[in-house]
């Protein structure tokens, strides 16, 4: 398991752009909302520590993870530097796990692909709530951490570019 002997919220400081001339788009899914609410309050927290005002952070609530995509295409248009597509989908007993998974993985890729706007990924894909926990703030740290710090460096990277 890739973050076994990682923490999501470690990171430096020091290497992170100022944040503060960026807007910021967040897309989040409302189910396995106390998974989700924590990832989004772990990078909108993120976003604001490295200079992010909150008048430039857009937040869209989206039913679920496979709605993402299109909540995803539509902030694309709001004038934002990055997206940031946050979601959980948690494995079952059919194969519908599979094929949210699938379809956000490859839609988010797509946006990424037809789009100057970066969308960055934040879709937990676990085998159980306790892992979903664990990355959201939990003994793992926090996925929306992680996120944040990709969507201000490809906003930088854009910038640049």
């Amino acid at each position: 398991m890739a973050t076994v002997h990682k923490n999501l919220s470690d990171y430096d400081k020091n290497t992170i752009p100022n944040a503060s001339k960026f807007r910021f788009g967040i897309v989040v899914s409302e189910w396995n909302d106390a998974i989700t609410e924590n990832l989004f309050q772990g990078a909108y927290d993120t976003l604001l520590s490295h200079g992010a005002l909150p008048s430039n952070i857009i937040r869209w609530d989206v039913p679920g993870s496979f709605e993402l995509i299109y909540g995803s295409k539509k902030m694309q248009q709001q004038m934002v530097n990055a997206v940031i597509a946050i979601g959980c989908v948690i494995q079952g007993e059919t194969k519908h796990f599979d094929f949210v998974c699938e379809g956000v993985t490859q839609g988010i890729k797509d946006l990424n692909v037809l789009h100057e706007t970066p969308v960055i990924f934040c879709l937990l894909t676990d085998n159980t709530m306790q892992q979903s926990i664990d990355r959201s703030g939990g003994k793992h740290g926090n996925k929306g951490t992680e996120a944040a710090i990709a969507a201000i460096k490809m906003a930088e990277l854009r910038k640049n570019s």
